[in-house]
């Protein structure tokens, strides 16, 4: 499996069928936990595993079918997909939503991607990053009011609703710093840790130094990106 190959075929097919896409934005139900699917997230979930079937022996980790990876498999290629994220901001009429996949060989990454579509806001493995330097501190929308005022020590801070987009903008140096202390869902995060270590930022799952592991689906993790 051609891993930059597979990632620059999935940005094509999306950007391709973008206004397909955001004309499924409308169309919406809620899952038991009570957060929205649209047929958006199924459209750009079928537009990857449609370039998927290409491949053989690929185990396929997705928020919106979801399959469990355990270490006692046999090893090789995992894919961890996010079809979109910001499913909520998506439904609202909001740019700010993203794609997120991350490429496991053995458990050990190889490849990742996260872009947001709207915005024409792409980054993957590999690429240059144009850096910025800021003081704001992103925040994940999932806290709580209290943990919103134990978590904000700083200057400035940014909710945007969207784990994609915020981890584009601490790897650009948009902000200083991203972070969910409550814990987000491996799907959600595997792609923007690992692009983060690539560019040298400090990575800690758990309060522990994240060194590009895979991350099981089957629990949430705490997290924190900060530059140097």
């Amino acid at each position: 499996m051609n891993i930059d190959q597979f990632l620059v075929k999935v940005k094509s097919a999306i950007q391709k069928n973008l206004e397909g896409v955001i004309a499924l934005r409308d169309r919406r139900s809620l899952k038991d936990d009570l957060s929205y699917v649209t047929d958006g997230d199924l459209f750009v979930q079928s537009l990857i595993l449609d370039i998927l079937k290409e491949e053989s022996k690929v185990t396929i980790v997705t928020e919106e079918s979801q399959a469990e990876v355990s270490h006692k498999e046999e090893e090789g290629f995992i894919v961890v997909i996010d079809p979109i994220d910001g499913t909520e901001n998506f439904t609202s009429g909001l740019a700010e939503w993203g794609v997120s996949i991350a490429c496991f060989l053995d458990y050990q990454h190889v490849g990742s991607l996260l872009g947001c579509p709207e915005l024409n806001l792409w980054l993957k493995t590999g690429d240059n990053v144009e850096r910025f330097n800021s003081r704001i501190r992103g925040l994940s929308s999932s806290l709580t009011l209290d943990e919103l005022v134990k978590a904000t020590q700083g200057h400035e801070y940014r909710i945007l609703g969207c784990c994609v987009y915020n981890m584009i903008n601490v790897i650009r140096g948009s902000f200083l710093s991203f972070e969910n202390p409550k814990g987000a869902n491996s799907w959600d995060i595997l792609a923007g840790l690992n692009l983060a270590l690539e560019n040298n930022l400090i990575v800690e799952v758990d309060d522990k130094p994240y060194t590009g592991e895979y991350l099981q689906a089957n629990r949430k993790y705490r997290f924190r990106v900060e530059h140097r």
